[in-house]
C-alpha cells in the first residue's frame, strides 16, 4: 500500500467514531434515504418500527434527499451535539447503492457541508461498480456487511440476491454476491477508501467461518473488522442470541487477524448523534410517515402510513 492511501485512510479515520476514532467525543447521523434493497438476508427484519428499538434496518420514515439535508442541518444547529457531527452516513433501510437517491443525498450534504466526511454501508453487491461514483462525491470509508466466505454457507443465509434483473437463489446467489464483496472491498481499499467489514455472528450456521472470513477480509484490504451478534428474527427467529462470552472470545481471536470495533450499537439506519446517546429528529418532517414496499425485482414504492416503516420482502 502506497504512503498515500495510508494519508488517504488516516484521514478519513480522523474523528470516524464507527471506525473507533474518538468515538466517545464525536457524532455521527445516519440518513434513511435508500429503501430499496438488492438481497434479501434472512436475518433482516425491517417490517415494524419502534422508537425503542436499536437494529440496523429500522428507520421511523424514508427521506427524500432534501429532508435528510435538513435532517443535517438541524443537527448542525444542536447546541449540544452539533459541534461534535463529524460524519454523515447512510445504512439504508435497504442497500445505500442500490437507491439513486443515495448518490444525490450526498451531493446535496458536500455541497452544503464539505467539512462533513461521508460513509456508506454496503452489502457490497454494487460496490465495485458504483465506486468511481462514491470517489467523486468525496465517501472516504465504506462499511461492507460480509456473512459467509462459502456459497454453501451464504445459501443458508441469503435468500435471494437480485443483480441487472436477474434474482439468483441459493448457492448461485451466495456466490454471485461473495464475488462482488471481494472485488469491492478490494477495488475500495485500492482507491484509498478505509473499509470495516461488518459480519453478523449466527451459531450454528456461519460461526465456523468467521476467522477464515476475517483472514479474507485482510487479504482484500480491509482496515477492520465488526462481529455483530445476531439478533434473533426473520428465519432465524428461533436461533439462539451468542451470549457476551462468546461475542468476546471470538473477537479477541479475530483481533489477532484484523483489529475489531468493539463499541458498534448496532445502529438504526436514522441514528443520529452520540454513539449510545441518539438524538430524535423525527419531529423535523411534518408528512405522515411513510413505508416502503420492496417487490421481489428490487423497486421500491413509498406509501403514507401513520405509524410504522413497513418493507416486505
Amino acid at each position: 500500500m502506497s504512503a498515500k492511501t495510508c494519508s488517504e485512510k488516516d484521514r478519513h479515520a480522523a474523528g470516524h467514531p464507527c471506525f473507533g476514532a474518538g468515538h466517545q467525543n464525536n457524532a455521527r447521523i445516519h440518513l434513511p434515504v435508500a429503501p430499496g434493497c438488492n438481497i434479501r438476508c434472512g436475518f433482516c427484519e425491517r417490517r415494524f418500527d419502534c422508537a425503542n428499538e436499536n437494529r440496523p434496518g429500522v428507520t421511523s420514515r424514508v427521506l427524500s434527499p432534501q429532508q435528510a439535508l435538513d435532517r443535517v442541518r438541524a443537527l448542525l444547529g444542536h447546541p449540544e451535539v452539533g459541534a461534535r457531527l463529524k460524519v454523515v452516513g447512510i445504512a439504508g433501510p435497504g442497500d445505500p447503492l442500490a437507491n439513486e437517491n443515495t448518490f444525490e443525498t450526498f451531493r446535496l450534504v458536500k455541497a452544503a457541508y464539505p467539512h462533513l466526511q461521508l460513509c456508506l454501508s454496503t452489502n457490497g453487491l454494487l460496490l465495485a461498480e458504483r465506486l468511481d461514483a462514491l470517489r467523486s462525491l468525496g465517501v472516504g470509508s465504506v462499511t461492507v456487511t460480509m456473512n459467509a466466505i462459502t456459497p454453501a454457507t451464504g445459501a443458508r443465509i441469503y435468500q435471494s440476491v437480485r443483480l441487472d434483473g436477474i434474482v439468483l437463489r441459493g448457492e448461485a446467489g451466495a456466490s454471485t454476491l461473495l464475488d462482488a464483496q471481494i472485488n469491492g472491498i478490494q477495488a475500495a481499499s485500492r482507491a484509498g477508501m478505509l473499509v470495516k467489514v461488518n459480519s453478523v455472528y449466527i451459531p450454528g450456521v456461519n460461526d465456523h467461518e468467521t476467522l477464515p472470513l476475517a483472514r479474507t477480509a485482510k487479504r482484500c484490504g480491509a482496515d477492520m473488522m465488526n462481529i455483530l451478534p445476531l439478533i434473533p428474527q426473520g428465519i432465524f427467529r428461533e436461533c439462539p442470541a451468542p451470549t457476551p462470552t462468546r461475542m468476546a472470545l471470538v473477537r479477541d481471536q479475530a483481533e489477532h487477524i484484523l483489529p475489531q470495533a468493539r463499541h458498534c450499537r448496532q445502529c438504526r439506519a436514522d441514528a443520529a448523534g452520540m454513539l449510545g446517546g441518539d438524538i430524535d429528529l423525527s419531529y423535523l418532517e411534518e408528512t405522515p410517515r411513510r413505508h416502503a414496499v420492496v417487490s421481489e425485482s428490487g423497486d421500491s414504492q413509498t406509501h403514507n402510513h401513520p405509524g410504522f416503516l413497513t418493507m416486505p420482502q
